[in-house]
């Protein structure tokens, strides 16, 4: 199974080496020197890592064949692919990697059913499960811990907890001018 761990970003240096856009939690393991990952588009690769450093927070990687800014910019917004088993799993407790949370049946603790996971959108803040629906329609939730309460693989289901308005357009709305107006009217 192919999994995405990062995207090249915008060269640094004049040595060759590039800035990239993390997509893994392990990327100690995953983008370590002598790493052979595939590319998309696949005409570029593969790639094997040469270095890599973090500066100023950002990790650097440099390229084997890789040695100028020239050769670097060009790599710019190419996805490196690792290859892993499918039957691995992340080290963290709960961490889970996206193929395993496709396809899940989402519901709320008491059983309803919101629909299936079909996508994990991955934001620099959070990542959304896009959830459709049985209606067809399409729901973000963000998957943090107070949304998302339990993922239970072996029931193939995710059992969450969703504030008002998440899921549904009951959203209790609070506005400090309606308390004002309140106030001014007696």
């Amino acid at each position: 199974m192919q999994l995405v761990v990062a995207r090249i970003g915008r060269a640094h240096g004049i040595k060759g080496e590039v800035t990239v856009e993390v997509r893994t939690d392990e990327p100690e393991l995953r983008l370590a020197p002598g790493a052979v990952l595939a590319t998309d588009p696949a005409s570029a690769g593969p790639l094997t890592i040469e270095t890599g450093r973090v500066h100023s927070g950002r990790l650097l990687l440099r390229f084997r064949g890789v040695s100028d800014r020239t050769g670097a910019e060009a790599l710019r917004n190419i996805l490196l692919i690792a290859e892993i088993d499918p039957d691995e799993l992340p080290e963290g407790e709960d961490e889970y990697y996206d193929h395993q949370l496709i396809d899940l049946d989402v519901v709320t603790a008491d059983g309803t059913e919101v629909g299936r996971i079909t996508e994990i959108s991955h934001l620099p803040t959070q990542d959304l499960f896009i959830v459709e629906r049985p209606d067809g329609s399409e729901v973000m939730i963000p998957f943090v811990e107070e949304i998302v309460s339990e993922i239970d693989l072996e029931e193939q289901k995710a059992v969450i907890t969703p504030p008002p308005g998440l899921i549904d357009d009951r959203a209790e709305i609070a506005s400090s001018r309606e308390d004002v107006s309140s106030r001014e009217e007696s």
